[in-house]
């Protein structure tokens, strides 16, 4: 499973991502990296982009890029 198959409020832990896209690595910066835990807080209208929170910010990306998180669903942690 990938970032892109989650919905609103789903929250997961990152397992694996590929480093294959250059935007990809920007995010990694960011702090997406191995073993955090995320929140898909929204998704615009139409599907994309994608609203990531983590470490109590957040961040926005396309589905294309949110397909090279690899994902394990977990509860949420109110």
């Amino acid at each position: 499973m990938t970032l892109a198959d989650l919905v609103t409020g789903d929250c997961a832990k990152l397992d694996e991502i590929n480093t294959d896209d250059p935007g990809v690595i920007r995010l990694m910066g960011l702090g997406m990296i191995e073993d955090i835990t995320i929140r898909l807080k929204n998704v615009a209208i139409g599907g994309d982009p994608l609203e990531i929170g983590f470490f109590g910010g957040s961040v926005s990306l396309r589905k294309e890029q949110a397909r090279h998180f690899k994902v394990s669903r977990i509860a949420a942690s109110d």
